[in-house]
């Protein structure tokens, strides 16, 4: 009598684990830029940017010209500087921004230079997965080394070139017109007592940018 055949094995497809696995593969190797971390940082910015512009005052009445008048002593200028400041902190913020842009287009040396330290930070160390390290020349670098080139490379374009100067130099002529408009504009016509409790500082609006947008630098390097 011949015997029975052995019954058939089961016999698993090799290719369906990697087709379930690929979608999680291709994104994980996304470029920084297309990453959705990048992408939800860049709309937080936006919006709270947007919502920070929506509180400005009228331009009109930044320079009306018949509210300008001599302070009579020094308190009394600082005094003005204060309540304008809590008035229009949001239209000082936006004049001292044209003045930071209007210097570094001036210097395109300087604007070259921290954009790619702004690039660098961001591609390279923010929004870089931790699960991808930088490999240069055969080189591996974990991510204190990296942090520590980031590091290295700040100091060498904020103080080696001229961007820390132009930052600066900036920075204080912002500073100056805005003392000096605080200073001689008169805060009499202001409504001031219902904005005193919403002044929690001059880059108010851009802490909460910056708190706003903390979960998708977290996510990108989780």
């Amino acid at each position: 009598m011949a015997s029975a055949s052995p019954p058939p094995l089961p016999i698993s497809n090799p290719q369906t684990v990697p087709s379930a696995a690929a979608p999680s593969s291709l994104e994980s190797h996304q470029p920084p830029i297309a990453t959705p971390a990048f992408r939800a940082f860049i709309n937080r910015i936006s919006e709270t940017v947007s919502n920070g512009l929506s509180q400005r005052r009228p331009w009109s009445e930044l320079a009306d010209r018949s509210a300008l008048s001599k302070p009579e002593s020094i308190s009394d200028a600082a005094l003005r500087i204060r309540k304008n400041y809590s008035y229009f902190k949001v239209n000082y913020l936006a004049v001292a921004t044209a003045i930071v842009g209007f210097s570094l287009v001036t210097h395109p040396f300087s604007l070259a230079f921290l954009l790619c330290l702004l690039a660098s930070w961001l591609f390279l160390y923010l929004f870089r997965p931790s699960d991808q390290p930088i490999v240069v020349l055969g080189r591996t670098f974990s991510d204190r080394e990296t942090l520590g080139c980031l590091i290295l490379f700040s100091i060498f374009v904020v103080f080696l070139t001229d961007v820390g100067s132009v930052l600066v130099s900036a920075v204080m002529v912002g500073v100056a017109l805005i003392c000096a408009h605080g200073a001689f504009r008169a805060p009499e016509d202001l409504f001031l007592d219902e904005q005193e409790p919403a002044a929690t500082g001059f880059l108010s609006f851009l802490g909460g940018a910056a708190s706003s947008a903390a979960p998708a630098v977290i996510a990108a390097r989780g």
